[in-house]
């Protein structure tokens, strides 16, 4: 199949793949821009996963203060000072910081998370579901459910972000992984709010 110019540079624009990537997604997917993104996305974060273990010692310490009531410091890394200097990775800094002081996470992944804390988490949905009286073969997945969904709500990486539907956090981050060819680290961040 063919595809007009008009549609790859539509596309370029939408995703900001290059010229040849984004000509080739179009091809794959028969012209459905749609599906085109999709397969983009799946390009970018094979290529983000590829990349996972170079090191990340440059970067740029993003902050934000909503209202002089909540402010977030984020450290996030990468490989090189010309990709800190990018348009895209300066702006996914300031969506990261943007993000924290609104979802208010408590971690930036689940490693982080202290065992105990999860002990205790795990201890109280297995009280909720004694309490519920559902079957024993199914308490344990129930929980496991539970304490899941909990560790993406106060993970950064895991959550939801707060601009886009059924895209997290870590897709973001891969995603501009895929399109600066760098690894790309969360390292670190605090949020603050007044008479917290």
């Amino acid at each position: 199949m063919t595809v007009s110019i008009q549609d790859i540079q539509k596309l370029r624009n939408m995703t900001g793949a290059g010229m040849m990537k984004a000509k080739e997604a179009l091809v794959q997917a028969d012209g459905d821009m749609d599906k085109a993104q999709e397969i983009l996305r799946a390009m970018g974060m094979a290529s983000a996963e590829k990349k996972s273990d170079r090191e990340a010692s440059a970067g740029l310490i993003g902050s934000y203060v909503h209202g002089g009531r909540i402010g977030v410091l984020v450290e996030v890394n990468c490989e090189t000072e010309f990709v800190v200097k990018t348009e895209d990775f300066q702006e996914l800094v300031e969506e990261i910081a943007l993000h924290i002081a609104a979802m208010n996470p408590k971690y930036v992944k689940r490693d982080e998370v202290p065992a105990e804390l999860v002990a205790k988490e795990t201890a109280f949905f297995e009280a909720e579901v004694a309490k519920s009286g559902k079957p024993a073969e199914h308490a344990t997945k129930i929980i496991e459910g539970k304490l899941d969904k909990w560790l993406a709500s106060i993970c950064l990486l895991e959550q939801e972000y707060y601009k886009e539907e059924k895209v997290t956090m870590n897709d973001l981050v891969k995603r501009t992984i895929g399109k600066l060819g760098e690894n790309i680290v969360v390292r670190r961040f605090e949020r603050l709010e007044l008479g917290q």
